[in-house]
């Protein structure tokens, strides 16, 4: 029995070992994430140092016909374009920002910060009629009559402007030329009766120095005129000239809404350009002389902002350097040679005006944040 039982024993198969369980599959190592877009650099404007009073500043100034507020702050402050950072807003007086004839300008200290404060020097004008009355007699921040003819013309013109603006063809007797009192036939718009035109004439290119971008033409004004015969051709009747018009000068409405006081004060971005023009096409450059800039507002430029201006280091030839067969060429450094102020703005130009010449000031000197 036993050896049967041992045979059948060693007949059956042998029990099957439990399948072991299947290793978990090896996790994925999380994907780190992915690290945030960069943001795009903004420029933080470095901190604007206190503004330094002029060693010579008066304790009070009476204002006087014909100051402007430049020159106001130049007898209180070295940098005259900080007048926005000390000036103190009486709510008690109506229009606080507007300075007058007979007002006084004191310098004190508030919380021991100098300030300055304004003494409306004629009461009268707080009524409503004699302000409105005043406004025009307000002071200007630089001399309004010599910007003011960049302000109200057209002094920037573009291929598509000159292309499309109507013109003057010719006159009655067939001149070539033609004065203030004449009437001269006029194509290419639509003209209404009594219409007012600004008369220009295409100037130099305007051409930046950077890459050689054709950037506008200058305009220049040559005078008014008024249509006093509507038709095609129509008739324009010449106010005024500053210079004798021609056939082919061209006509473009008269702007009167313009600015006429200005807040000095430094550019809140990084501004480097160039001098590329100067109104009249002098050589040199001096005190309120107006000239065109390379940089506009799509660069960060507006009206009111403050430039320095720096001459141009000049290439000189070193005749006595030592050791070298041929003399080796050096590139003088920059000069500080003024400061200017712009008072229009295209996207790619500005018009600024010299607000102080240190030194010879010519086209291409260089600007930038003072």
């Amino acid at each position: 029995m036993a050896s049967v039982l041992l045979a059948a024993c060693a007949s059956s198969p042998p029990a099957e070992k439990p399948a072991e369980p299947a290793p978990a599959p090896i996790a994925a190592a999380p994907k780190p994430a992915a690290a945030p877009a960069a943001a795009a650099p903004t420029y933080q404007a470095p901190a604007k140092p206190a503004p330094r009073l002029n060693p010579a500043h008066p304790d009070r100034y009476v204002v006087v016909k014909g100051d402007t507020l430049w020159d106001i702050s130049a007898m209180f402050l070295k940098d005259p374009w900080y007048w926005p950072e000390i000036w103190y807003a009486n709510p008690q007086i109506a229009n606080p920002h507007l300075i007058y004839p007979g007002d006084v300008i004191s310098l004190v200290y508030i919380d021991g910060q100098p300030r300055l404060v304004l003494e409306r020097g004629n009461t009268e004008r707080l009524s409503p009629r004699i302000r409105a009355e005043g406004l025009d007699q307000a002071i200007q921040t630089i001399p309004l009559e010599i910007v003011k003819p960049f302000l109200s013309k057209p002094t920037v013109l573009d291929k598509d402007t000159i292309e499309n603006a109507p013109y003057i063809m010719t006159s009655r007797q067939g001149h070539l030329v033609h004065g203030a009192g004449t009437e001269v036939y006029v194509r290419g718009g639509e003209f209404a009766d009594q219409q007012l035109y600004s008369v220009m004439r295409v100037g130099e290119k305007l051409v930046d120095p950077d890459n050689g971008d054709v950037l506008g033409y200058q305009g220049i004004y040559v005078g008014e005129g008024t249509i006093v015969r509507t038709g095609d051709p129509a008739t324009l009747f010449l106010n005024a000239t500053q210079r004798e018009a021609t056939n082919g000068d061209i006509l473009l409405p008269v702007v009167n809404d313009f600015p006429l006081y200005f807040t000095p004060r430094s550019p809140d971005k990084p501004i480097e350009g160039s001098i590329i023009a100067v109104f009249d096409g002098v050589s040199i450059i001096g005190q309120y002389q107006i000239v065109t800039l390379n940089r506009g507002s799509k660069d960060g430029l507006d009206q009111g902002h403050v430039l320095a201006v720096y001459q141009a280091g000049r290439t000189e030839v070193d005749r006595f350097s030592k050791g070298i067969m041929f003399k080796e060429k050096v590139q003088l450094p920059e000069e500080y040679a003024g400061l200017m102020m712009v008072f229009k703005t295209f996207d790619e130009i500005s018009y600024g005006l010299i607000v102080r010449a240190e030194s010879t000031i010519s086209v291409l000197d260089m600007v930038r944040n003072p």
